[in-house]
């Protein structure tokens, strides 16, 4: 989930709402959590608006930004690995049925 977050707010600050139509089948329950997670690591910032009703935008820290180029090379390693790790699964899977 921190992930997900992360790599959505790199094109720059956000509103709850636009990260959570970024990332489906995500609870708001979740994604608050995650949120405050990140907050308190330093990874992301909240900025208040006090309009009327108050809004919430987030956005990276400059913190933040540094995990951005270590994730890249992380989820295309993850997307080329995506059918051996599949294998792996059904291999263990299927191994364990007998136990």
């Amino acid at each position: 989930m921190a992930r997900a977050i992360l790599v959505t707010l790199a094109d720059g600050p956000l509103r709850f709402g636009a990260v959570q139509r970024a990332i489906p089948d995500v609870s708001k329950r979740m994604l608050t959590q995650t949120f405050r997670d990140l907050e308190r690591d330093g990874l992301i910032a909240r900025k208040l608006f006090t309009t009327k009703p108050p809004s919430v935008e987030y956005c990276l820290t400059p913190l933040g930004e540094t995990i951005l180029e270590p994730l890249t090379v992380f989820v295309r390693w993850a997307d080329r690995s995506h059918a051996a790790i599949k294998n792996a699964r059904l291999t263990y899977d299927g191994a364990s049925q007998g136990v």
